[in-house]
């Protein structure tokens, strides 16, 4: 089996599960990661055959994708603001629409000189964090998740990417615990929003595999994590300061309006490049 008859495979395998455009960038992810050639290289040597290594590992990278198993898992990476981080079933994968968000927060702080702090809830893979501090140095930044697993993920990608962060094992529902988070300038975050109600609705590669705590809220309150973020803020955000969430695209107007009614003063809706509602800024004026 030659490279490009691997690549041809790996599509024929999934395109029942994947539409065209994404089995091919999936089979080309698959072909780098097994042959260690850039998409150049794999042409101009697409006649090269595969090894009895890489078979194997073709052959167990394609069982695993026709169990709707994400890529980003199988290879244990994903992309996110130009860097590579390590991803496994214990976190999100980092996505396109979270990246606008942290693109909306770089747009308005890059040319602060001055410190100032930044808590990003429900941190995961430290995406959101690390990619802050990265491009915001003069940023004290701090990240907090109730989930151990994911925070060893964090720790490993912060360390990776050479990026100082002050990671906090809590659960940011519970108020007590919450005590022990700093005054900050920033509060970000990308929170479980879906109702579980729509679990049937979504594609397996992500129901069936992305962390549950992560993804889903009670039917009967899906706002509850925007509400623990506006009590919080209102408790530890400086004057003047600003917090940025990504949001159900159904549930935009009723974020804003739970926002409005613990009297946040400046409130924006955002639209991502899909031209759904998905992000909100609000500001806080004590």
């Amino acid at each position: 089996m030659t490279i490009e008859d691997a690549r041809k495979e790996i599509i024929s395998s999934i395109n029942n599960i994947y539409e065209k455009n994404e089995a091919d960038n999936i089979a080309e992810i698959v072909m780098e990661h097994i042959t260690r050639w850039s998409r150049i290289e794999r042409v101009l040597n697409k006649d090269t055959p595969l090894s009895s290594f890489q078979k194997t590992s073709l052959n167990q990278t394609i069982d695993r994708l026709q169990q709707h198993e994400p890529i980003q898992y199988i290879i244990n990476e994903a992309w996110f603001a130009g860097m590579r981080f390590y991803v496994d079933k214990s976190v999100l994968i980092p996505r396109p629409e979270t990246e606008e968000l942290v693109e909306w927060i770089l747009k308005e702080f890059r040319i602060q000189n001055s410190e100032f702090r930044i808590l990003d809830v429900g941190t995961g893979s430290g995406c959101i964090a690390i990619a802050l501090k990265k491009k915001l140095p003069n940023a004290e930044v701090w990240a907090c998740d109730v989930s151990d697993e994911a925070l060893t993920v964090a720790r490993m990608n912060a360390d990776a990417l050479n990026t100082a962060i002050d990671f906090v094992p809590l659960n940011f529902l519970d108020k007590e615990q919450r005590k022990q988070l700093p005054e900050v300038d920033i509060i970000v975050s990308n929170p479980p929003y879906v109702p579980q109600k729509e679990k049937n609705e979504m594609r397996k590669n992500v129901a069936d595999h992305e962390p549950f705590v992560a993804l889903f809220v009670p039917d009967s309150n899906p706002l509850v994590f925007y509400e623990a973020i506006a009590e919080f803020g209102k408790e530890k955000l400086t004057d003047g300061g600003k917090i940025y969430v990504e949001i159900h695209e159904n549930l935009g107007e009723q974020v804003k309006q739970l926002f409005q009614s613990k009297a946040y003063n400046f409130i924006e809706l955002k639209k991502d490049l899909q031209g759904k509602d998905r992000m909100i800024k609000v500001v806080f004026n004590s």
